[in-house]
């Protein structure tokens, strides 16, 4: 197998993968009942129309190959044809977006849609171009939230941009999680990376109350912990881009954490070992979360771009901004828990 072609982040994609051409034939022939000779015809169409499994990929649904299963077929056929030869690209972070876009979203959008339900607001905050950090709270015990709010961007944004989230250390060190990580756009928490990301035009989501936000116990469900040192507002202000806050109701309740096995939790090297009412005493089973209505709001942007270069150093102006952009979640989940009927509804 092929490796995957890397490309400078940023580097406008091909729009047709793999493609081949077949030289054109002639066939000569004459019309049933007629003796008059048949004009010469191609029997492949002009070079400028897309041929085989790449018809498939640009012709309207129920035309051209006959829609339906038929399309759908023809495009998962030539999708893995570029898997198996590596006619493919990744950018310098490991971001696989013809995958993410074909197979990533589609096995997360039914539990987007049907399972949690979803309902996003505030959308048009999050600028249409350029680069945008995204600060939102962290719950939910495993977290589901930031895979919910990446579909969240990539399906209701009318620009069609991408969430790349920057996520803690343990993901990566995980076997398989690892490289879907990285398949999907995420890139290890830190400054440097996450700078570069914002200064190349990328939209960066950024939970910072880590591990204490889906770690904590459910008694102290939707209390923001603290947002560490404000190093996310350090980089928005070098890169001079909007930070915009974002509110997530709903993934507090999927695994309410009632107990935490601290014991466990150290032999396995994780930060904590939730015991919830179906987990651990259902198994498997017990790892199935509740399905719980969820609801993500963005909030309007707060703008760096007007601070002088040497504010990224100055600490009371990010103890400032930090706070700012806290007591605008917490605010806003209060808003969004009073307007909720129902956990499941």
């Amino acid at each position: 197998m092929a490796d995957a072609k890397v490309i400078p982040f940023g580097d406008e994609p091909r729009s047709r993968r793999g493609k081949t051409t077949k030289p054109k034939t002639k066939v000569n022939g004459r019309r049933p009942g007629s003796l008059a000779p048949v004009p010469e015809q191609s029997a492949t169409p002009p070079d400028d129309e897309p041929q085989g499994a790449d018809a498939a990929d640009s012709a309207p649904a129920g035309e051209g190959t006959g829609g339906g299963w038929e399309r759908k077929l023809a495009h998962g056929l030539a999708f893995l044809r570029r898997r198996v030869t590596g006619e493919y690209e990744v950018d310098d972070f490991g971001y696989d977006q013809e995958l993410t876009d074909q197979v990533l979203m589609s096995l997360l959008r039914p539990v987007y849609d049907k399972y949690f339900r979803v309902e996003v607001k505030g959308i048009e905050n999050i600028p249409d171009t350029g680069g945008a950090l995204i600060v939102a709270n962290h719950s939910g015990t495993l977290p589901l939230d930031g895979l919910m709010l990446q579909v969240a961007v990539h399906d209701n944004h009318p620009a069609g941009r991408h969430l790349r989230l920057l996520a803690a250390d343990l993901v990566f060190m995980l076997p398989v999680v690892n490289e879907l990580a990285r398949k999907a756009g995420h890139t290890l928490a830190c400054a440097e990376d996450a700078q570069r990301l914002l200064e190349r035009g990328e939209v960066v989501g950024v939970m910072p109350e880590g591990f204490k936000g889906i770690g904590k116990p459910f008694s102290e469900r939707y209390k923001l912990q603290r947002f560490g040192r404000g190093g996310f507002v350090s980089t928005a202000l070098r890169a001079g881009t909007p930070i915009v806050p974002c509110s997530i109701v709903g993934a507090e309740e999927i695994y309410p954490m009632i107990g935490n096995a601290r014991t466990v939790a150290r032999l396995l090297g994780f930060p904590y070992f939730p015991i919830t009412p179906t987990f651990p005493w259902l198994g498997p089973l017990g790892a199935v979360p509740l399905p719980t209505k969820w609801t993500i709001q963005f909030g309007e942007p707060i703008p760096t771009d007007g601070y002088p270069l040497e504010a990224a150093e100055d600490p009371m102006l990010m103890f400032n901004l930090t706070d700012q952009v806290r007591e605008t979640i917490q605010h806003t989940l209060y808003k969004l828990l009073v307007q909720r009927r129902s956990v499941f509804f």
